[in-house]
């Protein structure tokens, strides 16, 4: 089995059943599946072969949806991109994965040709949504899939690769995550067993498809058949929020920053969303303030707090029946899947001791694309069993009871006075600080003390000052982990998935 073929058993199951709503759109099972085959036999027809990339560069409409299978029909590999990459960085990521052909929109059409001059073998840009004639040598989508070709009959297996998904490249360069048919089959199956996903589902698309916790709401969907309202965004949450509530949406998917808009909307009640069945988080740590704020705003949903990274798509989940009990941890490991938490010799720590989390099971990526040393780094054998593992880079302890508390990334921790300092763990304290939506902790090098902390705040209250931070942070932490100053932003710097890029906060920070 392979993951295209999850879409033609749903829609063999229920054609007529809506699998995408976009804007007053609907697109059936059946049309999606079909739609998909015609897509394939057009993108055969333009040479892609077995093995071949194709970049697909969209927001989330139906045609992004529509390309990603109809590229795996074709033996081909998906590569989802951000509209938001642009220039030099698009530029990069082509000559790094080499496509065959390139789906995009008309508005990112001229970036993406731009992008691809000067490539020994530029990928043939076929164009979605087009309103005119287009510059010549550019394909329109339409076209394609209305081909009269023969749907494909390539002889694929489980093993094939499916996916290079390019990582937020938040902490440095992006990298290529190889991911074969049968990595994301057992983690989609994990993922739809713990949240309980069904037919019945009607799941908001806000996050980008071009991003991995984003594109399994997709896939999720349509192994179980359910329902996917695809949304552009959430730079205006009242109208998605209007939208989702008028569709019946069961599923909300969101990150922090999401949360933090959601709980900054006054209007917003338990009524806005009745058919809302689960809520879920995983890109990043959702403060304990937020998880307080969303389980009073939707009482009823069940608030299941997640662990994941491009590499393995998931890792772990806190049952939804614990969160009120154990806020601050994102679970154990998914269903089939084994996490265990290492020291530097890659030797499980001791219950409460902090180390480095390290994945098993049958989702994690096949490496890196064409990037060996990377590869060897992440991907390491156990040194009891020899089983290949994932080493996260992410660090974590484990309490009595075994549940999963982040710490924060390897590469993010500050020493000051000689203790070592997670970023994240004042940064839980400062969203507990009234008036404060969104916070970032940095490092700034000091002559005394090695490094002081600042902070970087969002606020939701214009009356907030600095002194009232650093005095709500004195209240709940030890002297050496309060920030020595604090700046106020009207925003922070994020990846295109909602994360706050730490580094560019210490960049363009300055204190106030």
């Amino acid at each position: 089995m392979r993951v295209e073929d999850l879409l033609r058993e749903s829609a063999a199951e229920r054609p007529e059943k809506v699998a995408l709503v976009d804007g007053p759109a609907r697109m059936s099972y059946g049309d999606l599946d079909a739609d998909s085959d015609r897509l394939a036999a057009g993108l055969v027809a333009l040479g892609v072969e077995r093995g071949d990339r194709v970049v697909i560069l969209m927001d989330n409409i139906a045609e992004a949806a529509l390309s990603i299978f109809a590229v795996l029909k074709a033996g081909a590999v998906f590569c989802p991109v951000n509209p938001s990459l642009k220039g030099n960085g698009l530029g990069q990521l082509l000559a790094d994965c080499r496509p065959r052909a390139a789906l995009t929109q008309a508005k990112y059409a001229s970036g993406c040709a731009a992008a691809a001059e000067g490539l020994a073998e530029p990928p043939r840009i076929v164009v979605a949504r087009a309103q005119g004639p287009l510059v010549a040598g550019l394909l329109p989508f339409e076209t394609l899939v209305g081909s009269a070709a023969p749907r494909p009959t390539h002889i694929g297996a489980e093993a094939d690769l499916a996916m290079i998904i390019y990582t937020s490249g938040s902490t440095g360069q992006a990298k290529g995550v190889m991911m074969q048919h049968s990595a994301m089959l057992a983690v989609s199956a994990s993922i739809a067993s713990y949240l309980g996903n069904s037919a019945d589902d009607v799941v908001l698309g806000a996050l980008p498809l071009s991003f991995t916790y984003g594109l399994y709401q997709l896939i999720v969907s349509v192994r179980t058949g359910a329902t996917l309202l695809l949304a552009k965004g959430f730079a205006f949450p009242h109208a998605v929020m209007e939208e989702a509530r008028k569709e019946g949406v069961t599923g909300l998917p969101l990150v922090p920053t999401m949360a933090a808009m959601l709980l900054s909307m006054n209007d917003l009640s338990a009524t806005s969303l009745p058919a809302l069945r689960y809520i879920t988080n995983a890109a990043a740590p959702l403060p304990a303030a937020h998880i307080a704020g969303l389980r009073r705003l939707f009482p009823g949903a069940h608030l299941h707090s997640m662990y994941g990274l491009s590499e393995c798509a998931r890792a772990t989940s806190l049952p939804p029946e614990e969160i009120d009990r154990k806020p601050e941890s994102v679970g154990k490991a998914i269903p089939g899947t084994e996490v265990t938490i290492v020291d530097g010799e890659g030797l499980p720590v001791a219950r409460g001791d902090t180390g480095e989390l390290v994945v098993r099971g049958p989702h994690l990526m096949l490496g890196y694309w064409e990037n060996e040393a990377a590869t060897r780094e992440a991907l390491r054998p156990d040194p009891a069993t020899g089983e290949t593992q994932l080493h996260t880079g992410d660090l974590f302890r484990a309490d009595t009871e075994g549940f999963l508390h982040f710490v924060g990334r390897k590469d993010d921790i500050i020493k000051i006075r000689g203790e070592k300092v997670a970023p994240c763990r004042v940064e839980a304290v400062l969203h507990g600080c009234s008036g404060v939506r969104e916070a970032a902790v940095t490092g700034v090098p000091d002559a005394l003390l090695g490094n002081v902390l600042h902070a970087t705040v969002v606020a939701s209250d214009p009356d907030l000052s600095a002194r009232a931070v650093m005095r709500h942070c004195a209240q709940h932490l030890p002297d050496f982990m309060v920030p020595k100053a604090v700046a106020f932003r009207d925003a922070l710097p994020k990846t295109a998935s909602g994360k706050v890029v730490r580094r560019l906060v210490q960049a363009t920070g300055t204190v106030e």
